[in-house]
């Protein structure tokens, strides 16, 4: 307990194992109790000062339930915190393919996920698009404003006629490992047309179009992709992230095609956070849900299909980050690092980096489509990071 009265002393007890740790920590942070306790403290009070308010949700029933507190802050513009009063420069986002929102979270910020808050971002999504009635729904009950739902092809009209940037990841079906095959003149994949069309209208100064991994193994595909966009006059680069090195407890690679106009800064890929020594681990990720009871209310539910070959029959490994989480694995999610199930859509949330305050607005197998479809949030957050240098 915290002691304060007039002086600047504060005297906090704590128990012993906890000072040990936190003493190491502080070794190999270069700073004395007192330098991180200032600064600890200032950041503290700066970020109370943000228009916001608490809500908690509770996990479970028993006493031994863990209570987590989730700072949401109010929908619209938020604070830049430089103390001078003044609104912080938004730029403006078009998001195309949406979906229930993954990226569009990750470059508005503003949220915790796994521990950790993810700070605001200046961007702001002024229009977006999916053609998923469900994760729609799921879109606006969670970023809180208005998500066009129809067929790209016939909403293009009413896309904005300029915006700074423009994100969104083009169907991967054709091309996925576990797809069709197809390419990328297939009929989903061949939906990168559409981005074309798109930056055409907007001429964003950034654009970030995700895909799978797979689309780097065919040379023919991607050297097309590559040679529709640099048609448009903008630098164009593929990137290959490890979602596992930037804080997500999934390994899971995936390609950031970026182009950039000549007005912007060359966009530079944002420096890892982890390594494969120290990646979150399944257990740090989901392991204070093993007591939690089933609960539909936080999509805490699990697919009940039996063992089935090859990805059907794949277990989690405790010490070792998630595998991938698909979307269209039909029920065959990989089971269960230490129960006899497989792991629910909110473990498969927070294998993907959604905050546990994101509910899905759908069943099972539609929230398994939704949670697999998307960009860690997390991820995209440290993508933004990298695109608001290239306009800064």
């Amino acid at each position: 307990m915290a002691h304060h009265g007039q002086s600047g002393k504060i005297v906090v007890n704590v128990e012993p194992e906890l000072k040990r740790q936190f003493y190491s920590a502080l070794s190999l942070s270069g700073l004395n109790l007192k330098e991180w306790f200032i600064k600890a403290a200032s950041e503290y009070c700066e970020e109370k000062k943000q228009p916001m308010f608490l809500r908690e949700v509770r996990y479970g029933r028993t006493g031994r339930s863990k209570a987590l507190v989730v700072r949401d802050e109010f929908a619209g513009a938020h604070s830049n915190g430089n103390g001078n009063g003044k609104a912080e420069k938004k730029y403006r986002v078009v998001s195309m393919f949406s979906g229930c929102g993954g990226m569009d979270l990750g470059f508005t910020g503003g949220f915790e996920a796994l521990g950790r808050r993810y700070r605001s971002l200046p961007f702001e999504i002024v229009w977006a698009n999916d053609l998923n009635p469900a994760a729609c729904r799921t879109y606006e009950r969670n970023l809180g404003h208005h998500i066009h739902r129809g067929d790209v092809w016939q909403l293009l009209g009413t896309m904005p006629k300029s915006a700074e940037v423009l994100i969104g990841g083009f169907p991967c079906q054709d091309i996925s490992v576990n797809g069709k095959r197809a390419g990328v003149n297939g009929a989903r994949s061949g939906l990168y047309k559409a981005m074309i069309e798109a930056i055409r209208v907007v001429k964003p100064k950034v654009f970030i179009a995700e895909n799978v991994k797979a689309l780097l193994r065919h040379e023919v595909w991607l050297k097309q992709v590559l040679t529709d966009f640099r048609e448009l006059g903008y630098e164009v680069e593929p990137h290959l992230f490890q979602a596992a090195d930037y804080g997500v407890p999934q390994t899971r690679e995936r390609v950031m095609i970026v182009g950039t106009r000549d007005d912007a800064k060359p966009f530079v890929m944002p420096r890892h956070e982890r390594t494969a020594a120290n990646w979150i681990t399944a257990k740090e990720a989901i392991g204070d849900l093993e007591r939690l009871e089933e609960s539909p209310a936080i999509n805490h539910i699990w697919s009940l299909a039996e063992t089935s070959p090859e990805q059907g029959n794949r277990k989690l490994i405790a010490d070792r980050p998630g595998y991938t989480i698909r979307a269209e694995c039909h029920g065959n999610i990989q089971w269960h690092y230490k129960l006899p199930r497989r792991v629910s859509m909110r473990e498969a949330a927070r294998f993907q980096s959604f905050p546990d305050r994101f509910i899905f607005v759908s069943g099972l197998r539609e929230t398994e489509r939704q949670v697999g479809n998307a960009v860690p949030p997390v991820l995209a957050w440290h993508v933004a990071n990298s695109v608001l240098d290239c306009l800064s």
